[in-house]
């Protein structure tokens, strides 16, 4: 596949996951995506050469969703996995399979800055603990 073809893939991708997050979301996940979107496109291998596009833009909203805590109702904004798939029109089993390779590829955990929402990121718990003689504190 070419350079080109693989930047028209990300543009599309940009697009339907930009849809989706201003349309359910907010602009923090839209750009959480483009983000995401950007550095698969600058792997060696990139991930989303085959495939359906609309699996992979679904797939790029649940991994995200998935560290941010997307689908507790507790927070906000919410939508479930079905509701991601529902609206692209995928499987939820192709999608999260896919949101797998996605989180294990670029090492996504809880709380990790690079994709965390400003949400979690203010609301780190580990934003309040320091190290002192070894230990580890809560700051005050």
């Amino acid at each position: 596949m070419t350079k080109e073809e693989i930047k028209q893939i990300e543009k599309t991708l940009q697009e339907l996951t930009r849809r989706f997050c201003l349309q359910k979301l907010d602009d923090d996940y839209a750009q959480l995506c483009e983000k995401l979107i950007l550095k698969m496109g600058r792997k060696r291998d990139v991930p989303f050469q085959s495939g359906k596009v609309e699996i992979w833009a679904a797939a790029v909203i649940y991994a995200l969703g998935s560290i941010n805590f997307l689908f507790d109702k507790a927070f906000e904004p919410y939508a479930t996995p079905d509701d991601i798939c529902d609206y692209f029109g995928v499987k939820k089993t192709s999608v999260s399979s896919k949101a797998k390779l996605i989180k294990d590829m670029f090492k996504m955990t809880y709380y990790i800055s690079e994709f965390s929402t400003q949400h979690m990121i203010a609301n780190n718990p580990f934003n309040k603990m320091v190290m002192i003689d070894g230990f580890i504190v809560m700051r005050e």
